[in-house]
């Protein structure tokens, strides 16, 4: 059965500052990149362990999708999948640890 799917006031944030940023160059392509992470991150429940381990955190239920560039990062719960981060490929992910760990 398929968990509800959840996403953290900063995981929405950090998609709006995607499309923000996206924008600038493109209306037309920031609609299509938050598009993409919103489906991506729809069709997780279905099949939590999709993704794979982020690898600077050695938790399995810790898992990120790839999105064009970006990490779309998510946190396996027993009622829930919760998207904590979306953050772009380049970025270091130690700012994000304590956020990415914590959950809502």
């Amino acid at each position: 059965m398929a968990c509800l799917l959840a996403w953290s006031p900063e995981a929405l944030e950090d998609v709006e500052l995607i499309a923000s940023f996206v924008e600038r160059d493109s209306l037309w392509y920031a609609k299509i990149v938050a598009s993409k992470i919103v489906s991506a991150a729809e069709n997780i429940p279905s099949n939590p362990e999709m993704g794979r381990m982020v690898p600077e955190i050695a938790d399995k239920n810790i898992r990120e999708l790839f999105v064009y560039s970006y990490r779309l990062i998510y946190r396996i719960e027993p009622e829930r999948i919760v998207v904590v981060a979306v953050i772009h490929g380049s970025r270091l992910l130690q700012p994000f640890v304590q956020r990415i760990e914590s959950g809502i």
